[in-house]
């Protein structure tokens, strides 16, 4: 009895040791990686082992114009060393740089 329950707990941590997020980001392995060029912009998005995602899409507004610029717009999310998940959302336009996230400061 005490033989089966040592290799389910052994089993049990197994399990739980691949479906964990590697703590070292040097040995992180890409999951999934999508690329995407479309008109007048591109979509891209990512995610690692090590818990980070990534999705990002830009594209040109005002084309041919004086007020052409490129838009882009994305997330990034990681897991922190304390253990919580941060997410930073942003634009980036002719405004400059935008991050929004629940742990930066509001101005």
């Amino acid at each position: 009895m005490k033989f089966t329950v040592s290799i389910l707990a052994l089993c049990g941590l197994i399990a739980f040791a691949f479906a964990a997020p590697l703590d070292d980001s040097a040995n992180a392995q890409i999951l999934r990686y999508d690329n995407e060029n479309i008109a007048d912009g591109y979509k891209f998005g990512y995610e690692t082992s090590d818990g980070v995602t990534r999705q990002e899409e830009a594209e040109l507004k005002n084309v041919g114009t004086e007020q052409e610029a490129i838009v882009i717009r994305g997330s990034v999310s990681w897991v922190a060393p304390d253990g919580q998940t941060y997410t930073l959302n942003y634009i980036a336009d002719e405004n400059g740089f935008q991050p929004i996230g629940d742990h930066l400061p509001h101005v």
